[in-house]
């Protein structure tokens, strides 16, 4: 289940690795002048922020409820998750993209091109222990499902961020590295500008596929749907109960809110009937830890 992802190890492994990964890029882009390294230098320090802000987030969405948050502060995970993204798309997709213009009108001399190459495959091998360790994360929490298909129902926003932080940066590591080889080789600096683009663009789309998954999730989104029915058939196998009538979910980040309203099995008496409620509910929140709270109304029909 996706509680089982430890989160907070793919962010520090993220972390640690653009880091390292920054230092470098910078250096190499100071030393050779390219324009895909500089880009690559401001993507892994936008990342460094991103991976701070999620850090933070998740402490905020520790806070406890109180009379003034009910609910507690899980959502704020969503915000934060949802600022990143916007950093993503400004701070390195639009900037990479305004560099590349920039070199297409005013082309700079490549220096140190061998530099460059080595820092870049030291990035690669940096982000590529990251992303190891998210995607250990991710497949905790998929099971068995596409990439793709956890990417859009994940109610993990942080991990989603990570996960797309990661995917973008070993590809524009890769963009770079080609343009910087093809522009050693050939002499044309033309090579450096696009590639540089190329990076800023990878960036703006992967920015806006996460944008909108996060969107979802700041407006109200239950939980994923192979556990609503996992909820749905665990209720419905309770001998207290005689079938689920409707079950409404709310993910709160890393909680969930659960509404039912249900048929009951025949009670001798009003007694009987609470003990029955208040012993699904307790055998629910046992099978699903996640469940934080959790709204029983018995009725005949929907």
């Amino acid at each position: 289940m996706a509680a089982n992802a430890n989160s907070l190890r793919a962010i520090l492994l993220a972390l640690g690795a653009n880091f390292a990964i920054f230092a470098s890029k910078l250096v190499a882009a100071l030393l050779t002048g390219s324009g895909a390294m500089l880009a690559e230098a401001v993507h892994s320090l936008a990342d460094c922020g991103n991976q701070g802000l999620l850090l933070f987030g998740m402490r905020q969405a520790d806070r406890p409820a109180s009379d003034e948050y009910p609910l507690g502060w899980g959502r704020a995970m969503y915000f934060w998750s949802f600022l990143v993204a916007m950093l993503l798309f400004s701070v390195g997709g639009m900037f990479s993209i305004y560099e590349g213009v920039h070199k297409l009108s005013h082309p700079e001399p490549l220096k140190w091109p061998w530099l460059a190459i080595g820092v870049l495959g030291f990035g690669v091998v940096a982000e590529s222990f990251s992303m190891h360790g998210c995607l250990q994360e991710v497949n905790k929490a998929r099971e068995g499902r596409s990439l793709w298909r956890w990417f859009h129902e994940t109610r993990s926003s942080e991990l989603l961020v990570i996960f797309g932080e990661d995917l973008a940066a070993l590809l524009g590591l890769a963009i770079a590295l080609v343009a910087v080889i093809a522009t050693m080789l050939t002499g044309n600096h033309l090579y450096d500008a696009v590639g540089t683009i190329v990076i800023g663009v990878l960036l703006v789309v992967v920015a806006i596929a996460v944008a909108k998954e996060v969107k979802d999730l700041l407006i109200g989104q239950g939980v994923e749907p192979k556990r609503r029915e996992q909820i749905i058939a665990f209720i419905n196998a309770r001998p207290e109960v005689d079938v689920v009538l409707n079950l409404i979910t709310l993910q709160m980040g890393p909680d969930v809110m659960v509404a039912v309203k249900a048929r009951m099995a025949p009670a001798p008496d009003q007694g009987t009937l609470i003990r029955g409620i208040n012993d699904v509910e307790r055998a629910m929140k046992a099978q699903f830890t996640d469940i934080r709270w959790s709204f029983f109304e018995p009725d005949v029909t929907d």
